[in-house]
């Protein structure tokens, strides 16, 4: 990865890291999880509202370090609107991103800004912290409230 491109990616971490997009509780969710890395202590919620199979609206709550809160971020920028099969596809594709033994690539042009989490790879400990909000978002799909 060129030298312009990481500075590009880790400018995209900590802006979603300063400025979280979808971030508080959320009235009315139809799906909940709370997800935790005994590891690093990060933690986080998501709450989703699914109308039939899309996600009609997706936030989270977190207390956890600046990867794990990007990665929310961004996760909830692009799981809104999409459909459960859609949103499947977006987190295999992440957890491809972020594989540290495959050498893939990630195109801004083509991933948006979810290309940014390929650099985290570099560092495998923090691989963990970029996956919790996917899996709990996961999990939140198989825990309905109420």
């Amino acid at each position: 990865m060129s030298d312009e491109l990481h500075d590009l990616y880790q400018s995209i971490i900590l802006d979603h890291n300063k400025r979280p997009r979808h971030y508080g509780a959320l009235e009315d969710s139809t799906h909940t999880a709370e997800g935790y890395n005994p590891l690093c202590g990060d933690k986080i919620n998501v709450h989703v509202i699914l109308r039939g199979e899309t996600v009609e609206s997706i936030q989270f709550e977190a207390a956890c370090c600046a990867i794990c809160k990007a990665s929310a971020s961004m996760m909830t920028e692009a799981l809104l609107g999409q459909t459960i099969e859609n949103s499947q596809h977006a987190h295999a594709r992440v957890s491809e991103l972020l594989n540290a033994d495959k050498d893939t690539s990630a195109d801004i042009s083509e991933e948006g800004e979810l290309a940014a989490l390929a650099g985290v790879k570099k560092f495998p400990a923090r691989i963990k912290c970029a996956t919790l909000p996917w899996h709990t978002f996961e999990s939140a799909l198989k825990n309905p409230v109420g």
